[in-house]
């Protein structure tokens, strides 16, 4: 019996790698210096996990922005528009992740979405009608030699060719098919390098085999893997999956030449019967994904034991790892000195779980039982009190509480003369920039350093400045900037009963992008106003209605590290309770339009279709509901959704009964029009017209381009104009600018209409 991971955090324990990148970015340091902190980072996860005891250690998991973009320009898989900027071979990767606006061109970055059903985004691979794959990084064989030279044999890991292909965006007449034989040369050339340069594994990494597998899909997986692993030669082949079980394909799997498989047994609901019944071959190793990579929990012995002990392989078939990659999860509970030893010893972290591994291996092998009794003492007795009023409250719901009167259609015509909005209303998502001063002035209350009544001064300083500037460039409906918020999901969290927070559980969402997911611990509740101050000050400012912006319920719970002793649906209803609490505040103390983002909605929809509405969207969907149902018809409810494929959930989401919907679309480009079109929406939309992730600057006739776009797809009377995602990431210049333009390309196009008589 061996134990290994699927893969280690990259960031760095203190976000070292985050820091260095923006350095980078803003041309502070070279890269060579970055390639130093690189360096160290890898070295520093080799060692942990070394000096763990773990038996395979992987490398190729380090990424400056996206493994999936690795793997893409691994193969010479870059579009033709970064190509053409010329650029040094790092900046040219980086314009694919974020886009490029300088004296070499000005080109968008890649489409952005969630990996799979996790807040981690990558990079949407684009082939084009000339794409050429091949060979031609070297990243993947530099990091494996660069651990050689430390005394580290690794196992390199990249993403599979099937996933990559699933995941691609064909931007011409070919089809995935076109480029197996390519990809299969490709891939073959990969396995032949490693096995020069004295590789023993190779880790191929094929999650997209969880998701539903028609018979295309089966003979796509195939014609890949029968040529390629032919040419394997001496080099193990690892076929890592994670996030569900392979119930359409698992014996497609394991009859091919493998020589290890990496199932799931966490999050796949089928995987231990599916090794049960079908059994696993006797020369294939088990890559036992027993420990769950996505949740930060101490594992129980008892019933992780109980799971290995009923797998059909003998010990020496059997090697114990991750469910998934522990990007999704903090570095390590030692770094939260703040957090009190009766939370901290519930909870295991990066590090911590490579010694629940060791520990499952020494115990499971009977040379550690005090491990054990440790663990057994641990789960003997309940870790919190339970809130009886709360579960009482959600046991006494009721249809009528989930639904809102009058309809849609009755509520908009009543809005529409409330508000006397101009055609093409203009709005953004909620939050601007996060400057160095706004960050230091919430770091300095929480340090003590300055009053409660200083920490409110200044962010009633820039709420008034930005409600200023808002009300100077023409916005038809403003927002109050956020500037008390540290996260959209954290901030709620510290107002309500049932969370518990860390100082620097830091996980990666997207690039240099990293949050700090709450911890929820008990039942939840609302025992004070969370956002209505700010609110009320920001509409007392002006006579144009200011947005109270608030966090759905659905989204704190995906955001967050959830309990796993209640059901997702239970837990979900009691922060739509807290949430509606505030919802009815604020429509008391007179903000008439609301905006509940439910950002991450899509995010945990199950990766089979035909569990989507059983185990998702028939509890989802009414905790929205239930959060906006007893407002009045005058409120105007808004919601936000960002960064996901949500075509194939379309009625659903008109189904959450909101008035005004915004959805991250520029990066996608606008390709989610077609389906509101073809599906009649009926909830107005706001398509975002730019991507706030990238740092370039839209034009206004980039922008009046794209609302033309949209009002070919959609009717004039249901379309709001924003940008795709709040603007707290952003510099204050470039958001300036970009919302100057829009606001202008709007005005543009209402003349125009005007002019058609529209």
């Amino acid at each position: 019996m061996k134990t290994t991971v699927v893969s280690y955090p990259r960031i760095g324990a203190h976000r070292e790698l985050k820091f260095a990148v923006q350095k980078y970015f803003k041309h502070e340091i070279d890269a060579v210096t970055l390639g130093e902190t690189a360096r160290e980072l890898r070295r520093v996860n080799w060692q942990a996990l070394t000096v763990a005891g773990l038996d395979q250690i992987p490398s190729g998991d380090f990424s400056y922005f996206d493994t999936t973009l690795d793997t893409a320009n691994l193969l010479n898989i870059v579009p033709q528009r970064y190509r053409e900027l010329h650029l040094a071979p790092l900046d040219e990767y980086f314009a694919q992740a974020r886009g490029y606006q300088g004296p070499k061109g000005d080109v968008t970055a890649l489409s952005m979405k969630k990996w799979f059903n996790t807040n981690y985004h990558y990079l949407v691979p684009e082939f084009e009608e000339s794409t050429d794959v091949k060979l031609v990084g070297t990243k993947l064989f530099d990091e494996f030699k660069e651990a050689q030279v430390q005394g580290y044999q690794t196992r390199p890991t990249i993403v599979g060719p099937f996933t990559l292909l699933k995941l691609a965006a064909f931007n011409g007449t070919k089809t995935a098919e076109d480029y197996v034989p390519a990809l299969v040369t490709a891939y073959t050339d990969v396995l032949s390098r490693l096995a020069e340069l004295g590789a023993d594994w190779v880790q191929l990494d094929e999650p997209a085999l969880v998701k539903d597998q028609s018979a295309a899909d089966k003979a796509l997986f195939k014609a890949l893997y029968t040529p390629l692993l032919a040419a394997k030669n001496s080099l193990k082949v690892l076929l890592q999956t994670y996030f569900g079980d392979l119930r359409d394909s698992y014996d497609d799997v394991v009859n091919q030449a493998f020589d290890g498989i990496g199932l799931d047994f966490v999050e796949g609901a089928q995987t231990a019967e599916l090794v049960k019944t079908h059994g696993f071959p006797a020369d294939k190793i088990l890559f036992a994904g027993v420990i769950n990579g996505k949740n930060i929990w101490r594992a129980h012995y008892d019933e992780k034991l109980a799971l290995i002990q009923s797998l059909p392989v003998k010990d020496d078939q059997l090697v114990l790892t991750t469910s998934c990659s522990l990007l999704h999860v903090p570095y390590t509970v030692a770094n939260e000195p703040k957090l009190a030893q009766h939370y901290k010893r519930y909870l295991a972290f990066a590090a911590e779980k490579l010694t629940e591994l060791t520990d499952l291996k020494a115990i499971a092998t009977g040379t550690n039982q005090a491990e054990l009794q440790a663990n057994q003492q641990l789960f003997a007795t309940p870790r919190y009190q339970e809130n009886e009023a709360i579960t009482k409250q959600v046991a006494a719901l009721k249809s009528s509480d989930f639904n809102r009167e009058p309809d849609r259609a009755t509520r908009l015509k009543i809005q529409a003369d409330e508000f006397n909005l101009p055609v093409l209303p203009t709005t953004t998502i909620g939050s601007f920039p996060q400057t160095r001063e706004v960050r230091q002035n919430r770091a300095k209350f929480k340090r003590g350093e300055i009053t409660r009544e200083q920490y409110d001064a200044f962010n009633k300083h820039e709420i008034k400045q930005w409600i200023e500037f808002q009300e100077k460039i023409g916005l038809d409906v403003l927002v109050h900037g956020e500037f008390e918020r540290n996260d959209m999901v954290e901030y709620f969290g510290e107002k309500l009963d049932g969370f518990i927070f860390t100082q620097n559980a830091w996980v990666q969402s997207y690039g240099t992008r990293c949050v700090k997911p709450p911890i929820i611990w008990g039942d939840v509740a609302r025992t004070q106003p969370i956002t209505v101050a700010e609110s009320v000050y920001a509409q007392s400012l002006t006579d144009k209605p200011v947005k109270g912006m608030l966090t759905g319920p659905v989204t704190i719970l995906n955001w967050s590290f959830t309990r796993e002793d209640l059901s997702p649906q239970e837990s979900t209803y009691q922060i739509a309770l807290a949430i509606q609490a505030e919802v009815l505040d604020l429509e008391r103390h007179g903000i008439k339009i609301i905006q509940i983002d439910e950002a991450a909605l899509r995010e945990n929809l199950p990766l089979r279709k035909t569990d989507w509405y059983p185990r998702y969207l028939d509890w989802a969907i009414p905790a929205f509901r239930l959060v906006h149902s007893k407002v009045q018809p005058t409120t105007q409810i808004h919601t936000h959704m960002c960064y996901s494929e949500f075509g194939d959930i379309i009625e659903a989401i008109d189904a959450i009964d909101a008035d005004v919907i915004s959805f991250e679309a520029s990066r996608a480009d606008l390709t989610l029009l077609d389906t509101l079109q073809e599906d009649h929406f009926q909830t107005h939309v706001g398509p975002g017209v730019y991507d706030i992730h990238s740092p370039r600057v839209p034009s206004e006739e980039e922008v009046a381009t794209t609302i033309h776009k949209i009002l070919a797809k959609l009717p004039l009377d249901n379309v709001w104009i924003n940008p795709d995602c709040g603007l707290k990431t952003r510099g204050t210049t470039e958001t300036v600018a970009s919302l100057e333009n829009v606001v202008a390309a709007t005005k543009q196009v209402r003349g125009e209409l005007v002019h058609e008589g529209r």
